[in-house]
């Protein structure tokens, strides 16, 4: 019985075949050639904006599931989105976000931005932690006791940019000496920057007044205590974005002074980064002794590390040989004590953020720097450069002993992920993390390199395969209907008598 009926839809098969016309086998190739070929470039598409493989996000996702797979498997890793749950990002010690210790503003420099190219610079992920860290800055239990202090609570959750400063205004007109609204203002609403400084020293002589009142009574209760860290918050902000002010306005030396009285002032506030600011403006100072003092104090194995500080202390290093630094003549005589201090240094920078190179050597695009950063990712390099690439052009020589010399760092470090030279092993999240705090226009810079999904490979040798039979196919109808017969014959031996006599 079970012969029969396959012997009968052997026959039933032969017939059918033995109609086919050379143009039914071009067809089939071409529409072959062309799906396989939409499947590619999408495939493409989603692994340059996302770094996975269409196919395997599904299969993994989806399909595992519904054949029993997942019980043994890890779970494929999700892009941050602005909807989940901000705490389980904070919590991954290899992801956290920092907040960025040289960002701009947002009315007198990102909006500016925006006005002039219509592209958006900032992501709403990187807004979103901005707000919460307005909130935690700026925002305390004892808000509802005024009413100013009550509105700008609101005012820092609005999602909308006119909205937050009209709350702003409102504030002011419930209390003249609200600091905290003429700190929006200075962000916001200020389309220069000398607009902005003067929404600050407004908020400095009211933040002043408030944080005298607040020491006076700190400790009568806990509510106190917690104004008290309030107004601190605030009054170490304004500063600070006053010392950056005179920085951008040119007024550097004033700019160092209130740095330094600042960090000073409040030595537990170290987590600010404030140091940070001081290097950039130290070096534009060309104070390069005043740098080496500064790295001295904060390039210490107990307290993190960033791009700034490496970066800097290899461009310190770098100043005392890259002026006579060249590679032929290191290749011939070999490498002085104070090359090799330099190469190390760069190979320990490069080491920690291997992204930043491209951005000093002009190589690949510079955007505006993000509101957070991601330590040794993407968004820290770009921060990095933006300010500092100046200085690097500034010493004679520097960015050629850079470009000498860093490529060596992937030579001692095979496996960044598995392992670290200097540092500890490479984070894995860095690309997905980046992806949500840079924009979408720019190209996220990956590391290591990731090698090309297997499905990208596949459909593209399926496109170009049926491709070339769909050509041959045109070019020698005849030819191609014999070889197709003789694949079937290969693969259906007990209709190949059939097929050939049919033909």
């Amino acid at each position: 019985m079970f012969l029969t009926l396959n012997r009968s839809l052997c026959q039933t098969m032969t017939v059918f075949l033995s109609t086919l016309t050379p143009k039914f086998y071009f067809a089939l190739t071409v529409t072959s050639s062309f799906i396989s070929g939409l499947i590619f470039v999408f495939e493409w598409w989603h692994f340059r904006k996302y770094g996975t493989s269409f196919i395997e996000q599904v299969s993994v996702s989806h399909l595992r599931p519904l054949i029993g797979g997942a019980e043994n498997s890890p779970p494929a890793p999700a892009a941050f989105s602005a909807g989940e749950n901000e705490s389980s990002r904070q919590n991954m010690p290899e992801c956290k976000v920092w907040r960025n210790p040289l960002n701009l503003f947002r009315g007198a420099e990102y909006s500016r931005y925006m006005w002039v190219t219509g592209k958006e610079p900032l992501t709403y992920y990187d807004m979103n932690l901005s707000a919460q860290d307005h909130q935690n800055f700026f925002t305390c239990d004892t808000d509802a006791l005024r009413p100013s202090d009550t509105v700008m609570q609101k005012a820092w959750r609005e999602r909308n940019p006119q909205a937050r400063i009209k709350a702003a205004y409102q504030a002011l007109e419930l209390n003249n000496d609200c600091a905290t609204a003429y700190v929006l203002l200075a962000e916001e609403e200020a389309t220069t920057i000398v607009d902005a400084e003067k929404y600050f020293k407004q908020a400095l002589k009211a933040g002043e007044m408030i944080y005298r009142k607040s020491q006076n009574c700190h400790s009568q209760s806990p509510q106190h205590e917690a104004q008290l860290r309030r107004d601190t918050n605030v009054l170490v902000y304004v500063k600070r974005r006053l010392a950056m002010c005179a920085r951008k306005l040119g007024r550097i030396r004033e700019a160092v002074k209130m740095m330094r009285d600042l960090m000073k002032e409040f030595p537990l506030l170290s987590m600010l980064n404030i140091h940070e600011n001081l290097l950039e403006a130290l070096l534009e100072l060309q104070a390069y002794a005043d740098v080496q003092a500064v790295l001295a104090k904060y390039d210490d194995i107990s307290l993190p590390k960033s791009a700034a500080i490496c970066y800097t202390a290899a461009l310190l290093k770098a100043r005392a040989v890259s002026e006579r630094f060249s590679p032929e003549t290191a290749s011939k005589r070999g490498l002085s004590t104070a090359e090799i201090n330099a190469v190390e240094a760069i190979h320990r920078a490069v080491e920690f953020n291997p992204h930043v190179p491209k951005y000093l050597l002009e190589m690949k695009s510079l955007v505006l720097p993000p509101e957070h950063i991601l330590k040794r990712g993407d968004s820290e390099a770009v921060a990095y450069a933006f300010f500092h690439l100046q200085h690097w052009k500034r010493i004679e020589g520097a960015l050629n002993l850079l470009h000498c010399t860093w490529e060596g760092t992937f030579r001692m470090i095979p496996y960044p992920l598995e392992k670290g030279h200097l540092f500890y092993p490479y984070p894995s999240c860095t690309e997905t993390a980046d992806r949500e705090l840079l924009p979408t226009f720019h190209e996220v810079s990956v590391y290591p390199q990731k090698e090309l999904p297997f499905f990208i490979h596949f459909t593209a040798g399926l496109c170009s395969f049926s491709a070339m039979l769909a050509l041959l196919t045109h070019q020698f109808p005849e030819l191609m209907v014999i070889f197709a017969k003789a694949v079937l014959r290969v693969l259906w031996p007990v209709s190949a008598p059939s097929v050939l006599a049919s033909s």
